[in-house]
């Protein structure tokens, strides 16, 4: 070893020693927090504030998004020390909605499967679980309409939103793709691989597609059959000891699916936030150009609009709306008491930081 490389190490260990110790400091300042307050001590939009903090002040080399997961786990073993978080998130282990889990609520909680977005959200209700994750969104097949229709049910609020990138493996006991006789994947990710599907499966001896409850029991299910193969995130290949086939198969490299943190508080300002709704509207000419008037009248941004069948009369829709801003931002407040004013139906989901 050159005495300059034992020098760099020897540096690099006392700075490992400086970091323990803040570390340290930050989770003894996080307990006293947690012994100050009231309420739980997940706070999106603080965790938001920290994370452009932190964005802005980056001077490198690591990227933004390696900054954003280094804080996101030293604040998740700090939360843990305030108060232990239960999660909940569509199972089993190895799906997409376990990544979005660590993703925006690092690995120190308790991730709790379930086997629908139904059971996600009972839990939460029942207080068997703190929070819940569940997709809305994917940008190449659009709406998860459970979610949408379980969100007009329910008392839940939206506390916060994340975006994650999906990237989709061909996994199998081998990687011989003419022993492959069956698929077993969810059907949106059917749908996501589907030319690549046609243009490196059709040619084999027919290959039987089945559809499966979650991308991770597909993987589970051709873990036990040799003939089998699963299309699932590069997660559950590791879960369920498969060898990946093909990876990235997915057939836009942009594919992207949009999950909601749900749970039973409301959400203060963080400076950069979304708000979303629903709302329903009479059933004759001009009414959705009445609905939507508001958001131009007091400049409020609107990202999404969305409709799905109304449960209480036939052709009748209700359009699910995200804008840019807090409910007690002024302008947003005001738009608010203007569709009051002039809808037949408004559910406000809550709001919560952008991602």
């Amino acid at each position: 070893m050159t005495e300059q490389l034992k020098q760099l190490r020897n540096e690099i260990d006392a700075v490992d020693d400086e970091l323990l110790r803040l570390i340290s400091t930050r989770a003894r300042l996080a307990q006293q927090v947690g012994r100050q307050k009231s309420g739980t001590a997940y706070r999106p939009e603080r965790e938001s504030q920290i994370f452009s903090r932190l964005q802005q002040s980056n001077p490198g080399p690591l990227r933004d998004e390696h900054i954003v997961h280094l804080f996101t786990e030293i604040i998740s073993v700090c939360r843990a020390l305030e108060e232990p978080l239960t999660v909940a998130y569509l199972g089993p282990q190895g799906t997409f909605s376990e990544e979005a889990v660590t993703k925006r609520f690092g690995s120190a909680v308790t991730s709790l499967p379930c086997s629908s977005i139904d059971d996600i959200f009972r839990k939460v209700e029942s207080g068997a679980a703190s929070y819940g994750v569940v997709p809305v969104e994917n940008s190449t097949e659009g709406a998860v309409g459970r979610t949408m229709d379980l969100l007009l049910q329910t008392p839940l609020k939206i506390c916060g939103e994340l975006e994650l990138p999906v990237h989709q493996c061909l996994m199998a006991q081998q990687t011989d793709l003419t022993a492959i006789r069956k698929i077993y994947s969810h059907p949106q990710s059917f749908a996501q691989c589907q030319v690549w599907i046609n243009e490196n499966l059709q040619s084999l001896t027919a290959v039987d597609r089945i559809d499966a409850a979650s991308n991770a029991d597909a993987a589970r299910q051709a873990a036990a059959d040799s003939s089998a193969a699963a299309i699932a995130g590069k997660k559950a290949a590791e879960v369920f000891g498969l060898k990946v086939c093909a990876a990235n198969i997915e057939d836009n490299p942009n594919n992207t699916t949009r999950f909601l943190v749900i749970g039973s508080r409301d959400v203060a300002r963080s400076g950069r936030d979304k708000t979303s709704l629903a709302m329903a509207t009479h059933n004759r000419p001009g009414a959705v150009h009445e609905l939507l008037a508001p958001f131009a009248r007091y400049q409020v941004s609107m990202t999404r609009l969305e409709s799905r069948p109304s449960r209480a009369s036939l052709w009748e829709y209700v359009f699910f709306t995200d804008i840019a801003g807090h409910q007690e931002d002024e302008n947003v407040a005001r738009a608010l008491q203007a569709l009051r004013d002039n809808t037949t139906f408004l559910k406000i989901f809550g709001s919560y930081p952008a991602a």
